[in-house]
């Protein structure tokens, strides 16, 4: 199974992001986590995005708070599917990240989920969804994860669940 890159711009989005990342762990998704910022220190996130191998990743999970230039400039430098979650924080709380995310110029998409641990869990569930479009096993976990929500009995996955 290819793995999820997912990235932040700050060490303070890691709480948010551990939401999504239970999610990836929950369906035994191989992942890669990295505190890379677009404006600190744009030079290391070009290099990371320049070794990801496209045979090894499948998805690229960007979450970003004010600003949020992170998704947009990891968009442009790689032809992954590339998800942005707006980080809540900042005096808008989330709000300007949101729109800087979902105002990417044309030819550069980047999905956007909702502001905060809520997007960074519908950002792991997304990916999931984009790899289970060749990956049976990974399809029948999501399925039951669907019916666990209907019945509100939303509970860990066992790894080997399928």
């Amino acid at each position: 199974m290819k793995k999820i890159a997912v990235i932040v711009g700050s060490e303070s989005d890691k709480e948010q992001m551990e939401k999504g990342i239970e999610i990836l762990k929950q369906f035994d998704i191989p992942y890669e986590f990295n505190v890379l910022s677009a404006h600190r220190d744009p030079d290391a996130l070009h290099d990371y995005l320049g070794s990801l191998d496209e045979q090894v990743y499948s998805v690229i999970i960007a979450g970003a708070g004010m600003a949020a230039a992170l998704p947009g400039c990891v968009a442009a430098q790689t032809l992954l599917p590339v998800i942005g979650v707006p980080m809540s924080g900042g005096a808008l709380n989330g709000v300007d990240a949101l729109y800087s995310i979902v105002q990417m110029p044309k030819g550069i998409p980047v999905g956007c989920m909702a502001i905060g641990a809520s997007g960074a869990v519908n950002a792991a569930i997304y990916a999931a969804r984009i790899m289970a479009l060749s990956d049976g096993v990974l399809r029948k976990k999501l399925a039951r994860h669907r019916e666990s929500l209907k019945t509100g009995k939303q509970k860990s996955l066992p790894p080997s669940a399928a």
